[in-house]
């Protein structure tokens, strides 16, 4: 199957309402931090919308990733743009590591959540380092391509084309 020239805005919409979901996501994990620690303190956890935000956001999340992967499947996907191939295969492994993360970061939270897995919550902890990390570099790099190489690469997640 031929690489569209663009995103289809369905797509589009589905990148940057993950793009929120997870700064809410980051913005108001406290809340469930300190309900985990209650819980593990075997103190009762009332009620908290915040709680609440932040499962369903991250099930959002994952929700949003695997829609857009069968989108992808189905429809494809422009084609990676840099300057050398070693600049194409780090877009590409910052995408994989990026989808596998939006995935793995809400199954994780949910087996800590409502299985009681420590493992998970501690895995949890380490993969949002993780996907900061990649989240800043896909930043960087959109902007790389938008202020720098001046390649319009940035325009295919603003508006959708063919």
């Amino acid at each position: 199957m031929p690489s569209p020239k663009g995103y289809t805005r369905l797509q589009i919409a589905f990148h940057w309402g993950a793009a929120l979901l997870i700064v809410q996501q980051y913005l108001f994990k406290d809340a469930i931090a300190a309900a985990w620690d209650a819980a593990a303190k075997g103190v009762e956890i009332a009620f908290n919308p915040l709680v609440l935000a932040h499962v369903a956001g991250g099930a959002l999340v994952m929700l949003f990733a695997l829609w857009r992967l069968s989108i992808k499947a189905r429809c494809g996907a422009p084609a990676m743009v840099g300057e050398s191939a070693a600049q194409r295969a780090l877009a590409k492994a910052a995408h994989v590591g990026l989808y596998a993360l939006m995935i793995l970061m809400p199954l994780s939270g949910s087996m800590a959540w409502f299985g009681g897995v420590d493992l998970a919550a501690q895995g949890h902890k380490v993969l949002k380092i993780v996907l900061l990390a990649l989240v800043a570099l896909h930043v960087v790099g959109a902007l790389y391509h938008h202020f720098v190489l001046k390649d319009g690469l940035i325009n295919r997640m603003r508006r959708a084309e063919g």
